[in-house]
Parts: C-alpha cells; structure tokens; sequence
C-alpha cells in the first residue's frame, strides 16, 4: 500500500539551490514507488500558492523574503491560513523536514508533533550562515542556537546529507542518526549528455590548448567567487591559458561581471540541461567554498567527467576520497586555488585518472535510488 509523504522545504522550485533540488528528487523517485508526495514551501517566486507539480502536490506559504531571499520567513496572513487549514485536514505517514535553519522548519515539526506523525529532519550545512558582517552575523550565531534549542524540542530524529553534515551538527548536541546523501539523477545526465550540445570552445574562439574551468552555482561570497576570479586572472600572466566560465546567479554578480574579460566569461543563471551542456565541455570544475553541505554541483561535475578541485568544507570529501580523486584544499587562499590549477593542468594522467575514479565512486553512491532506499527504511 502507498505512503503519504509531506515534505517541508523553506525554499523550493522555480527558486534554484541545492535544498531545493534534493526535495525535487526524493520527492519525484518516491513518486516514481508509488507514493504520495506532498511538498510545503514559501513562496520566494510569486508562484501560485496551490500548485500541481508534475504530480507533486506543493503548497506554497506567503512569505517576508530576507536576506535576498535565502530566509524566507512565513507571513500569517489569509493566505498562511488557508495553507494552514488544509494540512490540518490531511493525513500522512512521514514528515521530512529541509532543512533545520528556518523558522518554516518549526513550523513542520510542531505539525508532524501534534498530529502524531513520524518526523526526520535532514542538515544541509557545515557552518552557520554567514552575512559577512562581524557583529550581524554573531547575531545570527545566537539566532540559530536558540532557534535549533525550539526545534530540538519537537523534532528528535536528525539526518545530514554527508558525514560532514552530520558532525556540524554535534555544534548543537545533536547526534545525527545517519546520513541521507545528496545524489545526483545519473540516468538523465547519461541522456543529456547525448543530445546535441551548444560548442562554448567555437562560441569564445578558445584555443585547442586553452583550458575551461567550470563553477556553477550561486554567485556567494562564501563559495569562494573572489578568491577563484583572482586565482584564474594571476594563471593567465604565463603561457598557459584558462577559461572560467561561472554559470549562475545571486549577490556577487556585479562583482563577477566587472571583471569580465577574454578569459572570464559570466553566464548568468543556466537550467539544468545547460549546466550540464558546459560541464561536459569543461575540463576542470573548481568549487572553492568555505561554507557547504554536499554541494549538487561538484556530483553534477563528476556525472560529466570533470576533474575536480574544492575545499575540504562540507561533503566532497566523501567524493573525492583520496588524491587520487581529485584535489581537496584544505582553504580557499588564492595560493592554494592558483596551485591546485597548475597541478591540475599540467598532469594530464592525474585528471584523467580522478575523473574515472569519481565517476565510478558516483555510480555505486551518490544515486537517489539510494538515498531514497535508505528514507524508506528510516521513516
């Protein structure tokens, strides 16, 4: 018999990010089983509030969107209310909770607490979020502490989406049950990867010899934006030439467009099958945060064949497992990006061995018939 599942995901499509993803996928491969999915939302997009989503029904809460709307915070007017009053009538088996950073996630878990329902959240970060102003973001510090105390007190069953995950959170005197892993849908890379792809080396007139570098993902001061741009711009003073590509959007854009030039290219926010269109076509995808979960776009660039060069924050690690893998530095200083390039570039055997490592780590993984195998058996 089919279960019923209401997934709680404080930001969901048309907005992009990886949380936002990972609630797609779960939500799609056990609809894929047979079941039901239901996914409550806020609504950052000026979508409709009342949605059917290929299938999935999605509910989506007015909302205040702060800090450039990555906290989304519920507004309790008519519209709350009607949400509201319609989940009160319905009844499900799970609660799954994305993630434990928002107020909407108090939100889920008092619901699932008060009507009786088996409740999971899962962490998607590493470190706390960070608005790079000393004193707000001590601010927010203490915000989260006192808000995951709440939380603890209706939802007591935590998951990460990587080990790394999981350790953040005995910050807060959590022990993580177990890890949910992000994952990436192999079969629909496979076939885009078929399909005819737009040439970036006959777009741009890039050299046989040149290199593309890929970052994809929010344009955030924290994914390392400044450091990797200054890093690419010192490599190309010798003979050797990069070409980095930065496919997305969000706060740095204006800093990443000034310094657009012959051999840094801004693309703007790209859908999933462009993404995928550059990544096949890059030779090295370069991710270096110091602040991540397990980010979406480093599996993306494994499914496609890139070399791969992040920091240890966050999940890849458990990606790249080895040197063999690819390259894990330990910050990102531009020394550190500039070096892990050159190495890259010039051990032509290094890159092709950590491509097919990742790939095969990937496919025995990082798939979401796995972690929704391990969901099943959890809640």
């Amino acid at each position: 018999m089919s279960k019923r599942y209401c997934i709680f995901s404080a930001q969901f499509l048309p907005h992009m990010g990886g949380v936002e993803r990972y609630t797609y996928y779960i939500a799609k491969e056990l609809q894929k089983r047979g079941e039901h999915v239901v996914v409550v939302t806020n609504n950052t997009t000026g979508s409709p509030m009342c949605e059917d989503m290929e299938g999935i029904q999605v509910y989506r809460f007015p909302c205040y969107s702060l800090l450039h709307g990555r906290f989304p915070v519920m507004k309790a007017d008519g519209g709350f209310q009607k949400i509201h009053g319609i989940l009160k009538q319905q009844n499900f088996d799970a609660v799954i909770i994305n993630a434990r950073f928002y107020i909407h996630s108090i939100y889920a878990a008092r619901y699932a607490l008060k009507k009786g329902i088996p409740c999971i959240c899962i962490e998607h970060g590493t470190s706390h979020l960070s608005v790079h102003n000393i004193i707000l973001d001590k601010i927010g510090d203490i915000y989260e502490h006192i808000h995951t105390e709440i939380l603890k007190h209706y939802c007591k069953r935590y998951f990460g989406v990587s080990l790394a995950c999981c350790q953040w959170m005995k910050h807060f005197n959590i022990k993580a049950e177990g890890v949910l892993y992000n994952a990436v849908n192999l079969e629909e890379i496979e076939d885009l990867k078929n399909r005819g792809i737009h040439n970036y080396r006959e777009e741009y007139k890039i050299d046989s010899k040149d290199f593309i570098v890929a970052f994809t993902g929010r344009l955030l001061k924290e994914k390392g934006i400044y450091e990797l741009i200054e890093a690419v711009e010192r490599f190309n003073g010798g003979e050797k030439k990069i070409h980095l590509f930065l496919a997305g959007d969000g706060e740095e854009w204006k800093y990443v467009i000034k310094h657009r030039s012959n051999y840094i290219h801004p693309l703007g926010r790209k859908d999933f099958p462009e993404v995928i269109e550059l990544l096949i076509q890059s030779d090295i995808f370069c991710l270096p945060s110091f602040s991540e979960g397990f980010p979406t776009s480093v599996l993306e660039a494994a499914a496609c064949g890139c070399y791969i060069i992040t920091t240890e924050r966050g999940g890849a690690k458990e990606l790249i497992i080895a040197q063999d893998y690819g390259i894990v530095m330990k910050d990102n200083r531009v020394d550190r990006i500039y070096s892990a390039l050159k190495r890259a570039i010039d051990h032509e055997e290094v890159r092709k061995i950590g491509r097919n490592l990742c790939y095969k780590r990937l496919k025995e993984n990082f798939t979401w018939e796995k972690t929704v195998d391990k969901i099943e058996i959890e809640v």
